[in-house]
C-alpha cells in the first residue's frame, strides 16, 4: 500500500504546524475536532473537608481489568493546579459522576472558578450523598457514580499554563440508578447522556445502531485473500431508520 504525502493530497482549508502553534489555539482546534467528548463530573474533598465538584471533558474509561477511569485537568494561569487535582493528590480518591441532559444547568454552575473553600454542591443546588467506599461525596442528582481510588498521575507538559495531568483512578464501587437500566444494562435512551462539543456547546446522542457481522479469522491470510463482510447501520432514538 502506498501513502501519498499530506501536502500532495491537500484539499484547501487550514494547515497547522503544531510545533509552533500557541497552546490556546491548539486547544481550540482539538476540542472542536475531538467531539463529542464524555463529561466526568468529578467530586473530591478539599483540605478542610469541603466538597468540591467540577466537570471535565478530558474524561474517559481506559481499562476494564482492573477497571479504571481517567480525567485530565488543564493547568490554569501561572501553572496553578485545579482544585480537583490538588484534592486527589492529597486524598488519593475521587468520584466520577455521569452528566445527563437534565443536569446541564447545575453542571455548568459547578464549573465556576471559585475559592477552594467554596462548596460547589451548595453553589449549584445539588445534593451531596455519602459514598460507599471513598470519602468524597457523590452527586445525588446523577444516575451513575464511579467511586475511584488513585492509581496513577501522569504529568503532561512542563507544568505551565495549558499543561496538565492525566489522573487515572481504579473503580472500587459503582452505583447505578434503576431508572437508567433495562434488563440489567444501562440504556442510552433512559440515561440521556450528553457530550461536550467545541466552545460552549453540548450534544445529545443520536444513537447509530451498527449491526456487526462475524469476522473471519484472517491470521495467516494475505490482503488479497480477505473478504470483509460489511455490517448495516440504522439510526434509532425514535428517528427514521436508514438502511
Amino acid at each position: 500500500m502506498r501513502f501519498s504525502s499530506a501536502r500532495a493530497g491537500y484539499r484547501g482549508g487550514m494547515d497547522y504546524d503544531f510545533t509552533t502553534l500557541p497552546w490556546g489555539d491548539a486547544y481550540k482546534l482539538i476540542v472542536g475536532s475531538v467531539v463529542p467528548r464524555p463529561i466526568g463530573w468529578i467530586s473530591t474533598l478539599g483540605p478542610t473537608g469541603t466538597p468540591n465538584l467540577a466537570p471535565y471533558s478530558f474524561f474517559n474509561a481506559v481499562c476494564a481489568n482492573p477497571p479504571m477511569l481517567m480525567f485530565a485537568p488543564v493547568r490554569l494561569e501561572g501553572g496553578r493546579k485545579k482544585d480537583s487535582l490538588a484534592n486527589v493528590e492529597r486524598t488519593r480518591e475521587f468520584v466520577a459522576n455521569i452528566v445527563t441532559e437534565e443536569a446541564l444547568p447545575p453542571m455548568d454552575a459547578s464549573s465556576a472558578e471559585v475559592a477552594e473553600d467554596v462548596d460547589e454542591f451548595e453553589l449549584a443546588g445539588l445534593t451531596a450523598v455519602s459514598s460507599v467506599v471513598v470519602k468524597a461525596p457523590r452527586v445525588g442528582e446523577a444516575p451513575i457514580h464511579f467511586e475511584c481510588v488513585l492509581e496513577h498521575i501522569v504529568a503532561l507538559g512542563d507544568g505551565s499554563e495549558g499543561a496538565g495531568e492525566l489522573v487515572i483512578g481504579r473503580i472500587v464501587h459503582a452505583d447505578v440508578a434503576e431508572r437508567v437500566l433495562r434488563d440489567g444494562k444501562v440504556q442510552p435512551d433512559l440515561l440521556h447522556p450528553v457530550g461536550r462539543m467545541g466552545g460552549p456547546t453540548y450534544a445529545r446522542p443520536e444513537l447509530l445502531e451498527f449491526e456487526r457481522k462475524p469476522q473471519p479469522d484472517r491470521r495467516g491470510s494475505s490482503c488479497a485473500d480477505v473478504k470483509v463482510p460489511c455490517g448495516r447501520s440504522r439510526r434509532i432514538f425514535g428517528r427514521t431508520e436508514e438502511r
